[in-house]
């Protein structure tokens, strides 16, 4: 008979426990329940979760003990607390679908079970029970797919099988650690590599696993599963023509499956090419029946990204179009919302207000969505003139994004600090020369919403000058030069540049341009870079590609900072989502472009978005002065030029130049002291 242990002895009395004591009372818990005690983790876990009702762990004890008890009504009820804490927890909904199982509930256990598998595809028991009632309900190829599934899982060593489930739930540091241990004791094999490699791609250290899909692709060629991570590593570390030969096996072997076509059109877009996979989602979504949610969600992920295409392509109505069948469908889906919001043109109706205004307050609303829809909602009132409702809307969506984004700002200030004491005009003239001496790039860079998509349109609105879009080709080497072991605190790059010699330089400038060469779609002589972010970076730009020609935009501050306020960025610049941060970052930026014009004078031009849209035909002059081009009208008539735009401010650059969005920020006066305050007065009035 195994040992009983006392839970009176063993679990204290609720109180308030330490991080240590906490661990001790769960191993504690488990041992009973690997002794088949479950009365006594049960009342265990109950104690316990007096004071600790959201506890994760013991909300799983105890709805766990109490299904083993064979109280299923009391394990629901325990679960239905579960879910209130922690409603996309793989293993809550493994016990619910368990529970539904003893019940008897064929359609209520096999949604919960597939929900567990959806969520946490390690989970053998769900596949397993799955596989038994497919077979019962007489869905054989439901039964195939997931005694596939569990046959799998079965057949790989314990300790694999328990670090995915940990991965799975969420728990990486672990997962890690156990797969590492793995790996030492027993070598190389594909599918601890593979949880390796997915821990790699969810951290971005995408090089190591780039090199573990590789080493495992090569053990087994076939791998499907593996391979389709491993093109997705390949599209966020910008390989889009190695992402394309990735694919070709898997679009070969499945040229219906809609995830290897949806990697395909991200590749086309990736390398610039929107015109072609507008047909190939619009395929898509027709190939879609029903109306199930799953159905409904595939199709508004689909419209989603077909707006974004139109979009970028000029066809602004058809996008508008597709965006609000991708809101039909999923009416919650914060994206769609911020996509209609996010074309700057748009005006929404007043029923489409009241569903955003609707879905925020919903508690089911995910946070995701939820940010998007305060930013979209911000904007609809915004066009309405109910700038009060507006800002509280962006306010919302601004303090919400802040709360998760975990911003320091001194990361930044650390590295313009170190900047101005490494590139000094001293350190500059000792490389005179350096680098690869290619005029090809342009560089227009700045703060966001500071007016470089229209300076891109002049430019590539001329017969020399290919746009591309925000390369991240720049930061890619930088990432490089600070290597692996981040220390924010000291960080190694730009330091690590004085100890580069000139044929390591010119390495730099090389690899850009091979990098770059896959943008160059249309091979004219030169090429636009517009990542705004290059600021931080001019000197490592100067010293690899001195011929690079390079524009500063630059916005009056108070216009600047807040429309970068009420921007919600697809990702990064993650110091706009509050006041005091945006107001700090502008002085910091400012600080280090005036530190680039004393050590490197004339190297960037400025250009003030206000006296372009005050003097469009002298800016463009001078913008195509600096970049050594000859004038050509077609600068000047930028709104005609057709090509593909991918930021915010794509639809306003097909319009003529306007003036109205100079003073936006003045209808939020009377909410903007704080702003005042942090930028100060000689920048308040620049």
């Amino acid at each position: 008979m195994a040992t009983k242990i006392d839970p009176k002895v063993q679990i204290k009395t609720p109180g308030s426990l330490s991080g240590a004591e906490l661990e001790s009372e769960l191993k504690a818990l488990h041992i009973l329940q690997a002794n088949g005690d479950y009365p006594g983790a049960a009342a265990g876990a109950k104690r316990l979760l007096a004071t600790d009702p959201a506890n994760r762990d013991l909300l799983l004890i105890e709805a766990h003990s109490l299904r083993m008890m064979q109280h299923t009504d009391a394990a629901l009820e325990a679960l239905a607390r579960f879910a209130i804490h922690h409603p996309n927890f793989s293993q809550m909904f493994l016990e619910r679908g368990l529970c539904h199982v003893a019940r008897r509930d064929a359609p209520a256990a096999i949604a919960d079970l597939r929900m567990a598998v959806t969520i946490n595809p390690a989970l053998m028991m769900g596949w397993h029970m799955l596989d038994g009632l497919y077979k019962m309900t007489g869905d054989r190829r439901s039964a195939e797919l997931a005694g596939r599934h569990s046959a799998h899982l079965s057949s790989l060593p314990p300790p694999i099988v328990h670090a995915k489930v940990l991965y799975g739930d969420g728990e990486v540091d672990a997962a890690e650690t156990l797969i590492r241990r793995f790996l030492l004791e027993a070598g190389n094999h594909p599918e601890a590599m593979r949880v390796l490699a997915q821990i790699g791609h969810l951290r971005n250290v995408l090089d190591d696993a780039e090199t573990l899909y590789e080493g495992l692709l090569a053990m087994v060629p076939n791998h499907d599963e593996a391979r389709h991570e491993y093109v997705q590593v390949l599209i966020a570390r910008h390989k889009f023509p190695q992402a394309g030969e990735a694919l070709a096996p898997l679009l070969q072997r499945e040229p219906h499956n809609h995830a290897h076509r949806i990697q395909a059109a991200t590749i086309k877009v990736g390398l610039g090419d929107f015109a072609s996979v507008i047909p190939e989602y619009r395929a898509m979504i027709a190939e879609i029946d029903g109306d199930t949610l799953e159905a409904r969600i595939r199709r508004a992920d689909l419209n989603l990204w077909l707006g974004h295409a139109l979009k970028t392509e000029g066809l602004t109505e058809e996008a508008i179009d597709a965006y609000m069948a991708a809101t039909a469908d999923r009416p919650d889906f914060g994206d769609a919302w911020w996509s209609l919001a996010n074309l700057k043109t748009y005006r929404f109706p007043p029923a489409s207000i009241a569903v955003m205004q609707e879905q925020l307050e919903a508690e089911a609303t995910a946070e995701f969505d939820r940010i998007h829809i305060a930013f979209a909602l911000g904007k609809g009132l915004e066009d309405a003139s109910d700038y009060a409702a507006s800002w509280a809307a962006y306010a919302q969506g601004n303090a919400m994004h802040r709360a998760a984004n975990g911003y320091t700002p001194e990361v930044f200030e650390t590295n313009t600090r170190e900047q101005k004491r490494v590139c000094t005009k001293a350190f500059f003239e000792e490389r005179s020369g350096w680098g690869l001496d290619d005029p090809a790039p342009i560089f227009v860079l700045g703060l966001p919403r500071s007016g470089s998509t229209l300076i891109e349109q002049i430019l590539a609105s001329h017969s020399l000058v290919e746009g591309t879009q925000e390369l991240p080709d720049i930061q890619r080497i930088v990432h490089e030069l600070q290597g692996r072991e981040l220390d924010f605190d000291n960080p190694r790059y730009p330091g690590v540049l004085t100890e580069l010699d000139a044929a390591a330089i010119r390495r730099f400038g090389e690899q850009y341009i091979a990098d770059t060469s896959p943008n160059r779609i249309l091979g004219r002589p030169h090429f636009i870079d517009k990542m705004p972010n290059n600021f931080r970076h001019i000197g490592l730009i100067h010293l690899i590609l001195p011929n690079a020609r390079i524009i500063d935009a630059r916005r009056g501050a108070m216009s600047c900072c807040f429309s970068n306020f009420k921007q919600l960025f697809a990702q990064g610049q993650e110091f706009t989502y509050g006041i005091e941060d945006i107001a700090r970052y502008y002085r910091t930026y400012i600080e280090l472009m005036d530190h680039w014009e004393a050590v490197l004078p004339g190297r960037v031009l400025r250009v003030q978005h206000e006296d372009v849209v005050e003097d469009l035909e002298g800016s463009v002059r001078r913008i195509l002065d600096h970049c050594g081009l000859p004038f050509e009208a077609a600068c000047v008539d930028f709104h005609k030029t057709k090509r593909s735009v991918r930021t915010p401010s794509s639809e306003q650059v097909r319009q003529p130049i306007f003036r109205d969005g100079l003073d936006q920020w003045k209808n939020f006066s009377e909410f903007l002291d704080p702003l005042r305050a942090a930028l100060g007065p000689e920048l308040v009035n620049t």
